[in-house]
């Protein structure tokens, strides 16, 4: 079973992010977007008082999962996760911060424009 949810968290989670970077760009998912930029937010932002800056339930969940798989250093950003899984590369967790955070900003203004242009229309 921990395979299966191994192997379901990193595609959920990873299209779940894809959709957060590109979900505004069509018009019938505009709104979602904006719900999924907002909610993971919140996440980072909101619950991340209690839980640390950039909290994330996804994360949260698969690191269980994977620990329970033997998994033992696990990265505090998913997307250097991700990063390293697909590439192979260690990059830097500061680099990572940073792009992560500049890549969403521009995702939660890009979809803050497109569903108040599509609202005007």
């Amino acid at each position: 079973m921990f395979h299966f949810l191994n192997i379901f968290f990193i595609t959920f989670h990873t299209l779940l992010i894809l959709f957060n970077l590109f979900g505004w760009i069509w018009e019938k998912t505009r709104l979602l977007n904006l719900v999924t930029l907002s909610l993971t937010a919140f996440s980072w932002l909101v619950l991340g008082i209690w839980y640390g800056f950039g909290y994330c339930p996804c994360t949260h969940w698969h690191w269980i999962v994977r620990r329970e798989l033997g998994y033992t250093d696990m990265p505090n950003s998913y997307i250097k996760f991700l990063v390293d899984l697909f590439t192979g590369w260690d990059v830097s967790p500061a680099l990572v911060d940073w792009s992560t955070g500049i890549f969403f900003l521009v995702a939660f203004v890009l979809s803050i424009y497109t569903n108040h242009r599509s609202r005007k229309a």
